[in-house]
C-alpha cells in the first residue's frame, strides 16, 4: 500500500458555509478539480485543510465524501490532529472503515513535549489500535522529531510507513532521505523548495502550495523526474513567488481564495481564522496568474 503513496499529493482545504459548516458539495468540487490536475493522491483533514477546528464526526464525513469522490483513482490520506493517544485513537478509528491508505498524525502539540520513548509509543498505539498505516506529520515545532527518533519509530513500528516532513528544514529532509528504512515513505512539505526536495529523492509532497496551484506542481515532479531542470528551475521560481504570497497565519484561508481564482470554490475559513485581507487578495491573484502563465508555456 505505501508504494501507491508518491508524487503530488494535494491537501484539499475543509469548505465551510458563512455558517461555519462543511459545504460537502463544494468539497466534491475540489476534489473533482484536483483530480482533472492529474494529482497522485489528496490528503484530507490536515493542516490546510484545518483538521484541528473539524469535530470526529466532521472529519469522518470529509474523508468519507472525498473518498467517494475520488472513487478509487488515487489515495487518499487522512489528517489526525489530536492533543493525547487516546483522542488520536479514537479519530483514526472513525475512519477504519473508509478505505483510506494511511492517516496523517502530528505528534501531540500542546506546549509540552513528551519525551522520545513516550511519542514512539504514541504512534505504536495509534497503528496497533487503528490498524492502518501512518505517516508521522512532522510539523510541531516544540515537539519535532530528529531524523534520529524518526528511523527509530519507523523501524520499531513497522506500521509507521513514513514521514511528512514540514515546517521549512531541508537539511532534516535530506538527513531523513539517506538514513530512513528504504521501504519508509519521505514525503516533503518544504512548500518553497519543492524542487530541491524532489531532486534529493522526496517520494513525493504533502503541501499547502501543491493545492493552490496542482497542475504547476504536477509539471515540476515530472520535470524533476526527467531531469529536465530548466524548466524545473523556471516552475521553482513561479511557486515560489505563489508561496510567498500565501505564506500567513491564515495560510488556509489564502489557499481557499486561490482556489476560488480557478473556479474551484474554496469556501471561507472557520472562525477565528480571518479571511485574506484585500492585499493578500491582489497579491495570490498576480502570483497565480505568473504561475499559470508558465504552465501555458509548457503546454
Amino acid at each position: 500500500m505505501s508504494s501507491t503513496i508518491y508524487g503530488i499529493i494535494p491537501p484539499t482545504t475543509t469548505p465551510f458555509s458563512a455558517a461555519g459548516d462543511v459545504d460537502t458539495a463544494a468539497l466534491r468540487r475540489q476534489v473533482r478539480f484536483l483530480i482533472d490536475q492529474r494529482v497522485h493522491g489528496l490528503a484530507v483533514g490536515g493542516s490546510t485543510g484545518e483538521g484541528h477546528t473539524l469535530e470526529r464526526d466532521e472529519l469522518r464525513r470529509v474523508v468519507a465524501v472525498t473518498l467517494e469522490e475520488a472513487a478509487g483513482r488515487i489515495p487518499v490520506i487522512a489528517g489526525v490532529i489530536a492533543d493525547s493517544t487516546k483522542d488520536a485513537v479514537i479519530r483514526g478509528r472513525a475512519m477504519g472503515d473508509l478505505g483510506v491508505a494511511a492517516l496523517q498524525v502530528t505528534p501531540v502539540h500542546y506546549l509540552f513535549r513528551p519525551h522520545d520513548q513516550a511519542m514512539l509509543e504514541h504512534f505504536r498505539a495509534i497503528v496497533d489500535d487503528t490498524g492502518l498505516p501512518v505517516l508521522i506529520y512532522n510539523v510541531v515545532p516544540w515537539a519535532y522529531l530528529s531524523p534520529q527518533l524518526l528511523c527509530r519509530i519507523m523501524r520499531e513500528v513497522p506500521g509507521v510507513i513514513g514521514v511528512k516532513q514540514s515546517a521549512g528544514d531541508l537539511k532534516l529532509l535530506a538527513d531523513l532521505l539517506v538514513t530512513a528504512p528504504p521501504s519508509a515513505r519521505i514525503l516533503s512539505a518544504v512548500d518553497a523548495l519543492l524542487y530541491p526536495s524532489f531532486s534529493l529523492g522526496a517520494h513525493g509532497s504533502v503541501a499547502a502550495i501543491l493545492t493552490a496551484a496542482p497542475r504547476a506542481s504536477v509539471l515540476l515532479w515530472d520535470a524533476v523526474a526527467r531531469e529536465d531542470h530548466a524548466v524545473a528551475r523556471r516552475l521553482h521560481v513561479v511557486l515560489l513567488g505563489l508561496w510567498n504570497a500565501l505564506a500567513a497565519d491564515n495560510l488556509p484561508a489564502c489557499v481557499k481564495h486561490a482556489l476560488d481564482l480557478q473556479s474551484c470554490p474554496g469556501g471561507g475559513p472557520r472562525a477565528p481564522m480571518p479571511a485574506p485581507s484585500p492585499a493578500q487578495r491582489e497579491a495570490i491573484a498576480h502570483a497565480l496568474s505568473a504561475v499559470a502563465d508558465e504552465v501555458k508555456r509548457l503546454a
